[in-house]
């Protein structure tokens, strides 16, 4: 039995909706009444689904309203969907279409609900990005200190920089207190932990980006990230696998902790010279040495999951 799907386009103000496959639209204000209006809206026509886009955040508001009115939400791929209207011949492009493609696409795709993060998930992914754009605010404030040769402008730059550095032990405080005071996530960041050069803010941005980490397959797991290579074989052609797609966030951290953690464990140690001996091109290696450690970290997860599990 197929189902009644409502599709949404999103923008900063407006949620543009077209229920498949009865075919019907309407344009709803991308706030607090609007959303009501738009839940209203879904009910009297039996929907089932609502699917949306990520819309750089402006689907947040809408998709956790919904889910708490009791309208079943889910998430669409924007790239996967730009690419099911080209294949289906949509070269029109306006917000009434985009909205019943993007209803269509969760027909064919079969999309299922996607329940929203819990409060202490969103308040730890919103402390993490944060904590990300200060520290990134910070290294711009010193480079631009030691550049400085104006004894005004240092001392401004100084003041910016005390600030920056208050705001970066406050947050990192919180985020401290916010895994500790959850008994799953104190045992997550423990077994994390345990591998040497990982730190907290690895373990943060992990469990704030990456909550499906211990609970996925490996080959699952860095696919999620953007580190598993993508078969690209037709014929006898052997074409070249590369990464692509995925959550930077994750990724860009396991990059920068693989080469550290590499250091002192023998294991992923080992692997890299095996790389290096082996005459790869650095950003193989890079790429491979951030799939191991994910690997690593996966399984220590999976392990403390079913430790906590067990204890409870």
């Amino acid at each position: 039995m197929n189902k009644t799907l409502c599709g949404i386009d999103i923008s900063k103000d407006w949620l543009d909706a077209y229920i498949e496959p009865i075919g019907t639209a309407g344009r709803f204000a991308n706030d607090a009444a609007g959303i009501a209006e738009l839940a209203a809206f879904c009910r009297s026509h039996g929907v089932d689904l609502v699917v949306m886009e990520a819309s750089g955040g402006y689907e947040r508001l809408a998709f956790l309203l919904l889910w708490e009115m009791g309208q079943p939400c889910g998430m669409a791929n924007a790239r996967s969907v730009r690419y099911f209207a080209e294949a289906m011949g949509y070269l029109e492009k306006t917000d009434q279409i985009d909205a019943a493609v993007i209803a269509r696409y969760g027909q064919v795709k079969r999309l299922q609900p996607a329940p929203p993060p819990s409060v202490a998930q969103q308040r730890l992914k919103a402390l993490v990005a944060r904590l990300s754009q200060v520290t990134g605010d910070l290294t711009i404030q010193k480079q631009r200190r030691s550049a400085a040769r104006d004894a005004e402008t240092i001392i401004s730059l100084d003041e910016v920089i005390a600030l920056l550095k208050r705001q970066s032990r406050r947050l990192e405080g919180e985020i401290a207190s916010l895994i500790d005071d959850d008994p799953l996530w104190a045992c997550l960041d423990q077994a994390f932990r345990s591998l040497k050069g990982v730190a907290s803010r690895t373990v943060a941005r992990l469990m704030a980006e990456l909550p499906e980490i211990g609970i996925l397959s490996n080959k699952a797991i860095a696919k999620l990230a953007g580190l598993a290579p993508i078969a690209n074989d037709s014929g006898k052609r052997s074409g070249r696998r590369s990464v692509r797609g995925g959550r930077e966030g994750p990724r860009s951290i396991l990059f920068l902790v693989a080469r550290t953690v590499a250091r002192y464990d023998p294991h992923l140690a080992a692997f890299h010279q095996r790389l290096q001996d082996a005459g790869k091109e650095k950003m193989v290696i890079r790429i491979a040495l951030a799939r191991k450690l994910l690997v690593i970290l996966n399984a220590k997860a999976r392990d403390a999951r079913i430790h906590f599990a067990n204890a409870t």
